[in-house]
């Protein structure tokens, strides 16, 4: 039985019997209050590690003594009751740190299970992963001791002082954005503009608009001149990403930039330059799409002049406690909390988990269960909800985990028609069952030859 130390602070002399003698015969250490004056002295006293706190005290409101025990820094964790609920009271208990809020009647399952996940956070505080203030957060950095991410530190500090192009390879959510911008912001060119192009987010027919600008008249649309990204970069970097989904006909012409650092507005005739740096990165596996005939091969081995590869997180698990403690600090900058510690069973829990989203998955799971957690220790039973939901969604086949793990050609190709069937042909409803875009989605159906428009369904996209 439990021999922790309770303090019930309430003016209602009935309500407080009941309670001391509930929690007295569940083995708790239990002291009362009638007032907040009594209240504050016990606490130095008695030295509590929960404090059940009524809202209306007749000398003083629980909310000011609250805040006050904050100001002091005490450590117990305070459970506020009150029978005058309501949102506004709510909102300010939760924001100057009570741990939980129960309404009158007492349910007393509820408030016991509050006090079990009180009583949890104190004792997590002596195990788990202390986040402390060492190493400020700093935007872009990517965190790594392993072996592969070393390789990757060296490699990035040898491309950092050329201009060759580079291919960054691997799954969604490793961070391949950040290794191209650390190889452009260390370079002598990090005051020249870098740009970030989504090629798998851009309409077919835009995105060599997109790239090398257009005249005006060019198209429909075309109402005044417009420069490309190659022409506003200059001598920066541009970064391609997921540029496997690069258009096979608009692929001859990125080969010509490649090869003469020259290119044409679309509907111009003038030759144009650009010493523009390419970084380009895929989640696909090019070498293979250009066995399938669906990347050009002359265009592959331009781009993969120097290549990186990027492990998932599940291989570099010894990497996940220091990415967890970077990341909290960014979700404190965010979120403003102050979150000090990672329970020793979430932190494990984290470490055994497959991530099959990678470093972004993590940062989500992390900014979900911070945006609720009481207190400011992150526990596991914040993190293990969050996790299991993932688990069972991905054992349903359900999510974007389907487009990146994706088996053979055919498969995929079968996973398409029936979300296409499912959704009516509504190419949007069957994206979004698919986890891709809608110029991916358009990319597909050509490579796979099915047809865009069946005759026995009404198009309604």
């Amino acid at each position: 039985m439990s021999e922790a130390r309770i303090l019930i602070v309430d003016d209602e002399p009935s309500a407080l019997e009941l309670l001391e003698v509930y929690l007295s015969e569940k083995g708790y250490q239990v002291s009362c209050a009638i007032n907040g004056s009594e209240c504050i002295r016990k606490v130095a006293c008695f030295n509590p590690e929960i404090i059940i706190l009524d809202i209306r005290l007749p000398d003083a409101d629980g909310l000011d003594i609250l805040k006050r025990l904050r100001e002091e820094h005490s450590t117990a964790q305070v459970i506020i009751i009150t029978a005058f609920h309501d949102m506004a009271t709510t909102i300010k208990a939760m924001k100057l740190g009570a741990f939980e809020y129960i309404p009158k009647p007492i349910d007393v399952d509820e408030l016991e299970g509050a006090i079990r996940r009180a009583l949890e956070l104190s004792k997590t505080r002596t195990s788990g992963l202390i986040i402390g203030s060492e190493g400020e957060f700093q935007e872009g950095e990517i965190i790594g001791k392993t072996k592969e991410m070393k390789e990757i530190f060296k490699t990035i500090g040898i491309l950092s002082g050329n201009r060759v192009n580079v291919l960054i390879e691997g799954e969604t959510g490793t961070g391949k954005e950040l290794v191209a911008k650390a190889i452009h912001y260390n370079s002598p060119y990090k005051d020249q503009p870098f740009i970030a192009i989504n090629c798998s987010a851009i309409v077919e027919n835009l995105l060599e608009s997109e790239l090398f600008g257009h005249e005006k008249g060019a198209f429909t649309g075309a109402i005044a001149a417009k420069k490309g990204k190659f022409e506003i970069a200059g001598e920066g970097t541009i970064l391609l990403d997921e540029v496997g989904e690069i258009p096979f006909d608009l692929q001859a012409k990125l080969l010509r930039f490649l090869q003469n650092k020259e290119f044409q507005r679309v509907g111009g005739e003038k030759t144009l330059k650009s010493s523009a740096r390419v970084i380009a990165a895929t989640n696909r596996n090019l070498l293979q799409m250009v066995k399938d005939g669906l990347f050009r091969e002359d265009l592959y081995y331009r781009l993969s002049v120097a290549t990186v590869q990027i492990p998932p997180l599940r291989k570099r698990k010894a990497d996940i406690p220091a990415i967890i403690q970077y990341l909290v600090r960014k979700i404190d900058k965010d979120l403003h909390k102050n979150i000090e510690q990672v329970g020793g069973r979430a932190l494990q829990r984290m470490i055994e988990y497959e991530w099959p989203g990678n470093v972004r998955e993590l940062e989500n799971v992390l900014t979900r269960a911070a945006m609720y957690m009481q207190g400011n220790v992150l526990l596991d039973t914040m993190i293990a909800p969050l996790l299991q939901q993932k688990e069972i969604r991905a054992s349903e086949g359900a999510g974007p985990e389907r487009e990146n793990n994706k088996g053979s050609r055919e498969t995929e190709r079968e996973r398409i028609v029936r979300a296409l069937q499912e959704a009516r042909w509504h190419y949007g409803n069957a994206c979004k069952a698919l986890g891709i875009s809608r110029p991916t989605l358009s990319k597909r159906l050509k490579e796979y030859g099915i047809s865009p428009k069946p005759r026995n369904y009404p198009r309604n996209d």
